[in-house]
């Protein structure tokens, strides 16, 4: 990949760049050639996530997400995957809080027949959608949320956390899984209405990477989106801001069928897209980005007390970010000895700040991971895609290095300080069940007060 690596604050984007476009009817494309391999990357990114739905009707993000892949106007049944698979590429979806996006990855002379599908799933997936598929969708989406999220161990964990840090009525209270009771609400005409409101071209942005004519494939785009309308009736996602802090340390027991016992805490943190952010994010790698963390060295190497310990970041444009905690107890060690260590880390961090060689090492790793990122065709188009809908402009992922890079040990040791402190989390405390309470059956607790995350993707929910 002709990108080199960088190491000082003026690193660029290393030769890649990124060209804009806008069609008339709104669609805003972004196009970036690379032509190493013979592949091209097709990343759609809708601007509707869970926080965008309404009491009542939480998981309709990713309901629709996965009735996006159940046929259109053209593609009948399973026909999207089938055509893509069957050209040799891959594709998928994902929800979030913030997005919707659907992606392909193809060989280089296929680019048109991905194109063709998005575009015929933009403007005409309502001639397809009916009861049958409705009906088929709303069971899969539930029984992902048996699988992944009501019956694994501390399968609880990020809704109970999301509750907790973000007060009832604030748009980012629910995960995008939703409740199985909303699940069962949801109607399809709730699905066509959602569709209309959200699913139009001057809604989405389209990114293109890879081995491209940059001029046929805009050409392409024109002739299979340009004729799509443009919808003007999307409601203004509501206010997500709140207090820096928390202001109280919020805090719940968790007694469930789990292998060890386990302390998870959500920290409010700065907003996505500023440089505080950029500098809780070096903080929380410092303190838990890995085995040469700070809390890693403690808890697992030096205490014995743990068996694994990381601290990470899930960004947000809309809310605060939410710093994610996660120990897993060793042996019989009860979680206040877990806790009160986390504690004095922090509060020395907080002090002392990172040293020029963590700072080094914390720079270096975010560095990688954008590099990580931007090597791929595929991860290329997402965050480009990401930077257009989140921040208005694509080309910030192209230098996002840069912004990390700048950020002083000053900064970070200021946001650790302000942010990372008891009265600023939300506190889970799992416990394993004894055999005495074990219950007689396997009946699973209120589907409301259940779900959790895959590690890393938090903040996603994937069709299959």
């Amino acid at each position: 990949m002709p990108m080199g690596h960088t190491t000082t604050a003026e690193a660029g984007s290393g030769g890649l760049t990124a060209t804009e476009h806008r069609l008339a009817n709104g669609l805003r494309v972004v196009l970036s050639e690379d032509h190493l391999t013979p592949v091209a990357a097709v990343c759609l990114w809708y601007d509707v996530g869970s926080r965008h739905e309404v009491k009542g009707r939480t998981g309709l993000a990713h309901l629709f997400e996965h009735l996006m892949f159940q046929g259109s106007g053209q593609v009948k049944g399973n026909g999207h995957f089938e055509l893509v698979q069957g050209a040799g590429g891959s594709l998928n979806g994902t929800t979030s809080f913030e997005r919707t996006n659907y992606f392909e990855t193809m060989p280089a002379h296929q680019l048109e027949l991905a194109l063709w599908l998005e575009a015929d799933r933009m403007g005409s997936l309502l001639a397809a959608l009916d009861d049958e598929s409705m009906e088929n969708q709303r069971d899969v989406v539930k029984n992902e949320r048996r699988q992944r999220y009501d019956n694994v161990p501390y399968g609880t964990a990020f809704e109970k956390l999301t509750g907790l840090s973000y007060p009832e009525g604030h748009p980012y209270h629910h995960t995008p899984i939703g409740s199985m009771a909303d699940l069962d609400a949801a109607t399809l005409e709730d699905a066509r209405q959602f569709f209309r409101t959200y699913y139009a071209p001057n809604n989405a942005v389209l990114s293109v990477v890879g081995d491209i004519d940059p001029v046929q494939t805009l050409a392409w785009i024109e002739k299979y989106f340009g004729s799509i309308p443009a919808h003007d009736g999307k409601p203004a996602p509501r206010d997500g801001s709140l207090p820096d802090v928390i202001g109280e340390q919020k805090r719940e027991v968790v007694v469930e069928e789990v292998p060890a016992r386990a302390l998870m805490a959500a920290y409010r943190l700065p907003e996505d897209g500023t440089r505080a952010c950029d500098a809780a994010d070096l903080a929380l790698t410092v303190l838990g980005g890995g085995e040469s963390s700070r809390l890693y060295n403690r808890l697992v190497r030096r205490d014995r007390t743990a068996v694994a310990a990381g601290f990470g970041l899930l960004r947000l444009a809309g809310a605060p970010s939410m710093g994610w905690l996660d120990v897993k107890a060793s042996g019989d060690v009860e979680v206040p000895v877990i806790e009160a260590a986390i504690d004095e880390e922090l509060a020395r961090f907080a002090e002392e700040g990172p040293t020029p060689e963590e700072m080094e090492r914390a720079q270096a790793q975010l560095e990688r991971e954008w590099l990580d990122r931007l090597g791929t065709v595929s991860g290329r188009a997402d965050e480009l895609c990401r930077f257009a809908v989140l921040f208005g402009d694509p080309q910030l992922a192209l230098t996002a290095v840069q912004r990390v890079l700048a950020v002083t040990p000053e900064e970070v040791q200021e946001v650790a300080e302000a942010r990372l402190r008891p009265d600023n989390r939300a506190v889970l405390v799992y416990e394993p069940k004894s055999p005495e309470q074990a219950p007689d059956a396997d009946v699973p607790e209120d589907p409301e007060q259940e779900a959790t995350v895959e590690a890393g993707n938090e903040n996603e929910e994937t069709a299959k």
